[in-house]
This record gives structure tokens, C-alpha cells and sequence, in this order.
């Protein structure tokens, strides 16, 4: 008698997208710099009937939250763990900007890495293009 086969963490969720009916989820990525362009990429997702999920803080901009260095770095490295979460989470990414510095860079690695369709508002600066 052959063993049940177990379901990947991965599968587990797309079933569970399935089993509550959700509307695809969509992780934004790009610079922080293009945080008015994200507002306005999540504000057309969600009308298309999308979840979206995008970066929370502007780092660049200044915050008590991040106003020393220590609590800016230790910060910064949750804020990466958190959007590779939300990653996962989605079921496509949408880069905005056309800008790609190396964190997006590695944002987009990751999602492909992961089988994730992504998109570009600018496909130009797609780097696998």
C-alpha cells in the first residue's frame, strides 16, 4: 500500500486560496522611492478585484520609528523578512518604477525562484529581459 501523499506548505495555501474563494493576491515591489506610483498601482489592482500587498514604511522618509541607526537597521531587516512573506503570500508580484536597485533585484529573484509570475509597469527594466 503506497503512503498518502503530503501536501508542500505551498499547496496547503493555494488549496486553502481555493477552499475561501479569495481573489488573486498581488505582492508590490519596487523602491521606496516610487511609494506614490505603489498607492496608485494598488489603488488599479484593487479595483480589478486583486488583493494587494505592498511595502508599509517608507524608510526614506524620516520616522521615530526609524530615526537612530540601530533601530533603522534592525528595522530594515524585518521590513525585508516581512515583504518576502508577503511574497509567498501572493500569487503574482508587480514591480513598479522604473528603477530596479538590488533589493527589488533580489525581490524579483526570489518571487521567480518561487514560480511566481511577475510584472512590470515598466518592463523595460525587467533585468531578464
Amino acid at each position: 500500500m503506497s503512503q498518502p501523499q503530503l501536501l508542500t506548505p505551498e499547496e496547503k495555501l493555494a488549496d486553502a486560496k481555493k477552499l475561501l474563494s479569495l481573489p488573486l493576491i498581488v505582492a508590490i515591489c519596487g523602491s521606496t522611492r516610487f511609494m506614490t506610483e505603489m498607492t496608485e498601482a494598488d489603488l488599479r489592482e484593487t479595483a480589478a478585484g486583486r488583493i494587494v500587498v505592498k511595502p508599509g514604511c517608507d524608510m526614506k522618509s524620516p520616522h521615530v520609528l526609524w530615526a537612530g541607526p540601530v533601530e533603522s537597521e534592525g528595522l530594515k531587516a524585518r521590513l525585508d523578512e516581512l515583504h518576502r512573506a508577503k511574497i509567498r503570500l501572493a500569487d503574482e508580484v508587480l514591480v513598479v518604477g522604473d528603477y530596479i536597485g538590488d533589493s527589488t533585484r533580489a525581490e524579483i529573484a526570489y518571487a521567480r525562484s518561487l514560480g511566481k509570475p511577475v510584472r512590470f509597469t515598466h518592463p523595460e527594466v525587467d533585468p531578464d529581459a
